[in-house]
């Protein structure tokens, strides 16, 4: 067990390993209890590194035997591992460990999943297989034998020879540890072929647990499409003749990329249309180009060590949502980025949680894989785009494919690539990997004569990560639009480097409207005084558009909780006309409709100087939502018809974008017809995105009970659509109830806490829903840490990421502040608590 209060870990003293690794041999004789896994290692020592002991990685291991060059060693174990004398040139290093798949409850390294074999090895999970240098910057070429009494037999590359319980891999392209895989079990795969664009045929296989066959079709489209944009945009072929992916139910996370053999949680790759709504079919879609995509942004260039971790993901996102925008709706798909972006990133960026994009210091690296590693990560590879331009992002991404190709990286070597092909200094722009916290831009605006002049303010809070922040290169593009509505000049990226600088606009005719950060082109908080109701009306800019809209509904339930305000008429005609637009995408008119979230009404209000309460904010948005529906009720009916699609489903962009606006549209029908549409939606629906979100608006009604038990007679055998109907109940509860329906909840036969998908149904609903759980009572807060308490000693990891609701907590009155201190003095001072879980709160006690 390792030591649950580690030493910090710091960038700056990173050392190399001190040998190379040519070659790695590992035989598997699977067993639930006493898999034996067998390891031959050829080591060479590398003159470049320091001296130093020779120490393998190695946890939870029974070691049966070592030798070196065929000769018994003793080498030393330590509860992380092993160090050993060995010679000076290069060795042969073999050991035989003995280790329990079905008793490893972390799902880290190699466990159980309803009988199958799986491995989960990012980031440190590798050691808990056998003894090696667990470490990114390690690559080796990978041959491995699998002998146990399964028809299906996994690992990474391309198959070497297969026989009846025996199959042997071998992985031609180095790779880090964190990569390796294995997969064994009774699994039916679905299979297709793909043809690179030099002419390989690349065997397609999407393996499942009998009984899903029927749920893989679009997972196999999703990756071909995957592949072949790559291709067109990227320039980037895949490299093996096999690509496999593995559809498991016990999951930490959404995916992962291992090296021709992608293991996917079975959320992130099953779909049918009975069983999945459309948000699940783009989900899926996603996950699974962004796990392709790793294939060259991740796996053929690794990164040097956990702290360039953004130097994958953060590039690997951005890649998935340029993808995403091509597949369906660019601007959609831009609000959508952003809306998770502030959520997610910007809280953790405002808490105790916050740190640089490139942090200086980790004790639980798996507590680093954050919105800000992955999502500001890519808004950061985004601004780099719009400072350089199309045409010098592609010559700099090639060049950093061409130039570091099988090596493991750093943010240096990715900045510097930029700079060799544009000739641009790019030392400032590194402070975003650098600085912690989200920069506030402030704009003022004056005008002389026929000259608009912007001067922009930016300025950034020190936080604990960075206590001295510096003025940071800020892209913003700002657009004019007149009081005619035109546009009077087009998009132009004004580059802030200074802490107060000023842009000016001459020969204008009139004083335009300015519209600024349009596309969110830098992750700020923008403060301007702009006319909003004229930006709704007429931006060019759709993103910007729909800000305006965003900025009316919050300044509208501001002034609705702190001065009991009225909605206001000016936002409510303002949404009426952009709803009746017709040339707007349906699924854009869905986010102009949408209110902002319950979360960040609070935050709003506590940046603002007041402090939020939570049961108020709900009765606010529900009242807006009230006022929506009796200021459009004329418009309703007719639009839920427009928007209802009789053709045969199709999860793609056109249908989808149909049922997102009619679903909203049936929420506010909802609210006076006591939900008797939505029981005719019901009862129709051929599709889970309409049944599922009429089941809403029925719970919501007051009119659930029949339905849900229904849905659960209908669905009980299929476990991801019961995550669904554990969630649901949940995050559509009455404040009152939502912490006693989920305690009732994991009373059901069907909660399997111990499955992350089902735990997270459950409590991440119940996170979700602010007023439920912030109850004035603490009893949310109670309920969450019981079970924090009882999942911890099984599964660490989930565990701590779950531990983040938390982090908020100051931004609440003294009484709630005082009843989640409790909470987390609570957890903290449970025996053997994990350290991913100890890190975590430690560092949001601190606060």
């Amino acid at each position: 067990m390792r030591d649950a209060a580690p030493q910090t870990i710091y960038l700056k003293d990173y050392t190399p390993f001190g040998w190379r690794i040519d070659s790695v041999d590992l035989q598997f004789t699977l067993d639930p209890h006493k898999t034996r896994v067998r390891s031959r290692i050829a080591f060479s020592p590398d003159a470049d590194a320091p001296a130093q002991e020779f120490f393998l990685h190695g946890e939870m291991l029974k070691l049966i035997s070592a030798c070196i060059d065929g000769e018994d060693v003793a080498p030393r174990i330590t509860p992380e591992g092993l160090t050993c004398e060995v010679p000076e040139g290069a060795f042969i290093w073999e050991t035989e460990v003995e280790i329990d798949p079905a008793g490893n409850t972390a799902l880290e390294g190699l466990y159980m999943s309803n009988g199958m074999y799986c491995t989960q090895c990012e980031a440190d999970g590798f050691r808990k297989i056998t003894y090696y240098p667990d470490r990114p910057d390690v690559m080796s070429v990978f041959t491995v034998t699998i002998e146990g009494a399964h028809p299906v037999l996994l690992s990474n590359g391309n198959p070497v020879t297969t026989a009846m319980h025996r199959a042997e891999w071998h992985d031609p392209w180095p790779k880090p540890a964190y990569l390796f895989a294995l997969v064994a079990g009774d699994l039916v795969a679905h299979h297709d072929t793909f043809t690179t664009v030099g002419g390989r045929k690349v065997d397609l296989n999407l393996y499942v647990r009998p009984g899903d066959e029927g749920k893989c079709a679009f997972g196999m489209q999703a990756l071909k499409a995957s592949m072949k944009w790559d291709e067109d945009v990227y320039g980037r072929e895949y490299d093996l003749d096999l690509f496999n992916i593995v559809a498991v139910d016990d999951f930490n996370m959404g995916a992962m990329e291992n090296k021709g053999l992608n293991i996917f949680n079975s959320s992130a790759v099953l779909a049918s249309q009975e069983t999945s709504t459309d948000t699940n079919f783009e989900r899926i879609e996603a996950i699974i180009a962004h796990e392709y995509f790793h294939n060259w942004t991740g796996n053929r260039i690794t990164c040097r060590d956990w702290f360039q971790l953004c130097l994958k993901e953060g590039l690997t996102v951005f890649r998935d949502s340029q993808f995403t925008a091509d597949m369906r709706s660019a601007p959609v798909k831009r609000i959508e980025d952003v809306l998770d972006l502030r959520a997610r990133q910007f809280a953790e960026d405002q808490g105790p949680l916050a740190h640089p994009v490139r942090p200086e210091s980790f004790q639980e690296i798996n507590n680093f894989y954050t919105a800000t590693i992955y999502e500001k990560g890519a808004e950061v590879i985004r601004m780099l785009k719009t400072l350089v331009g199309d045409a010098a992002y592609s010559e700099a991404v090639t060049l950093y494919f061409e130039r570091h190709d099988g090596q493991a990286c750093t943010i240096e070597d990715w900045l510097k690539v930029f700079e060799d092909t544009t000739g641009r200094d790019l030392t400032q722009f590194k402070r975003w990997y650098s600085q912690a916290g989200t920069p506030r831009l402030s704009v003022t605006e004056e005008w002389s004569g026929d000259t608009l002049t912007l001067i922009f303010t930016q300025s950034l809070a020190p936080t604990t990560a960075t206590p001295a922040p510096l003025p940071q290169v800020i892209p913003v593009a700002v657009g004019l639009i007149g009081a005619d509505g035109t546009e009077v000049a087009a998009t132009r990226i004004l580059e802030l480097t200074e802490a107060t600088q000023s842009f000016t606009f001459d020969g204008l005719a009139a004083r335009p409207v300015a519209s600024v950060l349009r596309g969110f082109s830098a992750p700020v908080v923008l403060d301007h005084a702009a006319d909003h109701d004229h930006l709704l009306a007429h931006d060019t800019d759709e993103f910007n558009r729909w800000e305006a809209g965003r900025t009316l509904a919050r300044s509208c339930l501001i002034a609705m909780i702190t001065a009991g305000a009225r909605p206001d008429p000016a936002y409510l005609r303002g949404i009426r006309a952009a709803l009746s637009d017709n040339g707007l995408d349906p699924a854009y008119r869905r986010l102009l409709l949408a209110l902002p979230s319950q979360s960040e009404l609070a935050t709003a209000l506590h940046d603002a100087g007041h402090v939020p309460e939570p049961d108020i904010i709900h009765a606010a948005v529900e009242a807006l939502r009230d006022a929506q529906a009796k200021s459009l009720a004329d418009l309703l009916p007719a639009l839920y018809a427009e928007h209802q699609v009789t053709a045969p489903y199709a999860p793609d962009a056109a249908q989808s974008s149909q049922r997102a606006l009619g679903n909203a549209v049936l929420a506010l029908l909802s609210r006076s017809d006591g939900g008797t549409l939505a029981q005719a939606q019901y009862d129709s629906a051929d599709n889970m995105t309409q049944q599922l979100a009429a089941l809403a608006n029925l719970i919501r009604a007051g009119r659930g009970d029949a339905a849900l038990k229904a849905f659960e007679a209908q669905w009980r055998h299929d476990r991801l659509v019961m995550d669904k109907w554990f969630g649901l109940q949940v995050i559509e509860a009455d404040p009152e109830e939502a912490h006693e329906i989920a305690a009732i909840l994991t009373k059901h036969p069907d909660f399997n806490w111990k499955n992350p998908n089902r735990f997270r149904a459950v409590f991440g609903a119940l996170a979700m829903h602010h007023a439920g759980f912030h109850h004035a009572s603490g009893a949310g807060y109670r309920l969450l840490a019981d079970w924090l308490i009882k999942l911890d000693p099984l599964n660490p990891q989930t565990t701590a990421r779950m531990c983040s609701v938390f982090q908020t907590w100051k931004r609440y009155d003294t009484d709630r502040q005082a009843m989640i201190q409790a909470q987390v003095a609570r957890i903290l001072a449970t025996p053997g608590l994990s350290r991913d879980t100890t890190e975590m709160l430690t560092r949001i006690a601190a606060a």
